[in-house]
């Protein structure tokens, strides 16, 4: 029953979680009486006997760079709490599926998407000036455009800083110089090459546009009043598959993610620093006019980069129109503005972008949702789909 501490800051969260489960039960109103009042006691027995069956026994608890892990001699599950400052517990979330191998760092996972980026679009540019007869330089071109698609239509290249963006572009546009070429260079009779090209900038164009013109075919009852940000707000998700990694959740499929860009990508300075980021703190507005069922604040921003385990949308304060809900999440804490109950209007102020919740980075989360079923986003003010890649001025 050892715990391992990842920092000092968690010894209360991991002796509170730990004292929690290898109590009897008949203390849990006393260990943690507002989780027994929320969750039920009985539904937290069948938690807690699951969680216990799936690790094989509780053996540990401790501190990771991906939340606070339970586990036992059959796995191990992430856990997260929340304590009061007399050492109960206030919250608790305890994952239903059991901790695989550690995930590469999200700024790990950034680097090695550059980097594919800048191969695939330095390999067709080199094939453009080093191709022997015209249809392998024609074919080597469509590859080129392929990679271009890829990255500008797929791969958010507005997030990229301009050390990253500008180079690979001027690369590409280096490549339209090898056209000088070719009047010395044979027709050649290998089409296979061309034929590839051709294939994968056509597939790769046409997804796109679908992707981008993707629509739900539902909407709100009435189309939102008002963008909830001021100013220019690139979109980083939103859209169909491959331009929206929310279209697999049901209540999310339409949600989109909104940051913030400029000439060095979505922050100057220190990725690792939340007051980097561009959208860090913008004020966040209502939408729409209803009524405010779910105000959350309080909770810890993550740390740029790094996602732990813990409440789904952080902090966060959900519209209810009365035809369908308004989620607003990921907000900075100490800056929610509303309360639970309260009528709103809008264009009323509800808080700040924050780092809160399943975030790699500030942003705002925004879906509409009606009956557990995401509804695409339509404003009266924003026309267009809002698809990955759209700046979006309001």
């Amino acid at each position: 029953m050892s715990s391992v501490g990842y920092g000092s800051d968690r010894r209360a969260e991991v002796e509170a979680l730990r004292g929690f489960l290898w109590a009897d039960p008949g203390r849990w109103p006393e260990l943690a009486p507002r989780v027994v009042e929320g969750v039920g006691a009985d539904r937290l027995r069948r938690i807690v006997a699951a969680t216990r069956e799936r690790v094989g026994g509780f053996r540990e608890v401790s501190d990771s760079r991906a939340g606070l892990v339970v586990a036992g001699p059959g796995g191990r599950v992430l856990a997260w709490v929340r304590v009061d400052r007399d050492g109960l517990l206030t919250g608790l979330l305890i994952s239903p599926v059991p901790q695989g191998r550690a995930e590469l760092p999200v700024a790990v996972q950034r680097r090695l998407v550059r980097a594919f980026y800048w191969l695939l679009i330095g390999y067709w540019a080199f094939c453009c000036w080093s191709s022997a007869d015209v249809t392998g330089w024609a074919g080597a071109l469509l590859g080129l455009a392929f990679g271009c698609v890829l990255f500008e239509g797929y791969g958010a290249a507005g997030m990229e800083p301009w050390w990253s963006r500008r180079p690979i572009e001027a690369v590409a546009l280096a490549a339209l110089g090898s056209a000088w070429r070719l009047p010395r260079l044979p027709l050649g009779d290998d089409w296979m090459q061309l034929v590839v090209g051709a294939a994968l900038a056509g597939v790769s164009t046409g997804v796109l546009i679908r992707a981008r013109r993707h629509s739900w075919g539902t909407g709100p009852a009435v189309p939102l009043a008002r963008f909830p940000m001021r100013g220019g707000w690139y979109v980083g998700q939103g859209g169909g598959r491959y331009l929206n990694h929310h279209v697999d959740v049901p209540e999310q499929r339409g949600a989109v993610d909104l940051l913030q860009v400029g000439g060095s990508g979505s922050y100057r300075g220190d990725a690792r620093t939340l007051a980097s980021y561009r959208a860090y703190g913008a004020e966040v507005f209502a939408p729409c006019d209803g009524r405010v069922v779910a105000a959350v604040d309080g909770l810890a921003d993550q740390v740029p980069g790094v996602i732990r385990y813990g409440p789904l949308y952080g902090n966060h304060v959900v519209i209810d129109t009365g035809t369908e809900l308004v989620m607003l999440a990921h907000l900075r804490p100490g800056t929610v503005a509303v309360t639970v109950g309260q009528e709103v209007g809008a264009g009323q102020l509800l808080g700040q972008v924050g780092n809160s919740g399943n975030s790699s980075e500030p942003h705002l989360h925004l879906h509409t949702e009606r009956q557990g079923q995401g509804l695409d986003l339509v404003f009266a003010d924003v026309g267009g789909s809002l698809h990955r890649g759209r700046t979006v001025r309001a």
